[in-house]
């Protein structure tokens, strides 16, 4: 990313626009955000991704498989987008920000000024971190329902969606059956939700 495009503060993306992702609209129809905050690169949203998502609490058989998982994408130079949110999501974020591959941070609200910690700044200025929101500014609080909203258009961006864990009943159960009706591959680093199955 230039200097001139970090001055020029966050860009705007409409659904008429060409930039918008078709993804979004082939998934989610009406329910697709009018327009979309970016800050940093938009080049990684047209681009292959993974998703990955986890539940707030996680077992321990699933954090270390996380991390080699983390790992494995930033040696490969996949582009990972996530809300990074979770402690988990957060401590994978960690590990991918030691490589040089594209990250995508989603967040639970409206863009507004964005505090960042060092290294993510860091990442965001050498174009390797970009930061979207599907919401209006207006939004300048997270919630539980935007979060749930927010990891649905994550996953809907995704060519490929990883869960860390999934707990049984939670939120990201029902998104997960939502984006197997979708045909995007999903896999569960840990599975404790007996009646789905990982997609091969």
């Amino acid at each position: 990313m230039t200097t001139a495009e970090r001055a020029a503060g966050p860009q705007f993306i409409c659904q008429a626009d060409q930039a918008y992702p078709d993804r979004l609209l082939r998934r989610l129809d009406a329910n697709a955000p009018k327009s979309i905050t970016i800050a940093g690169s938009p080049t990684p949203l047209s681009g292959p991704m993974t998703a990955f998502l986890c539940s707030q609490k996680t077992p321990g058989a699933t954090i270390l498989k996380s991390f080699d998982q983390a790992a494995a994408w930033r040696d490969a130079g996949r582009c990972v987008i996530s809300g990074f949110h979770s402690p988990l999501e957060r401590q994978c974020l960690d590990i991918l920000l030691r490589g040089k591959q594209p990250i995508v941070m989603a967040l639970a609200r409206g863009m507004g000024a964005v505090r960042l910690p060092v290294a993510q700044k860091a990442a965001l200025d050498d174009g390797r971190l970009t930061i979207i929101s599907p919401f209006p500014a207006k939004e300048n609080r997270a919630t539980a329902d935007l979060a749930r909203q927010r990891n649905r258009f994550v996953t809907a961006l995704a060519d490929e969606v990883v869960f860390g864990f999934i707990s049984q009943g939670g939120s990201n159960a029902r998104l997960y059956d939502e984006i197997r009706a979708w045909g995007v591959m999903t896999r569960i680093i840990h599975n404790s939700v007996e009646t789905s199955q990982s997609s091969p």
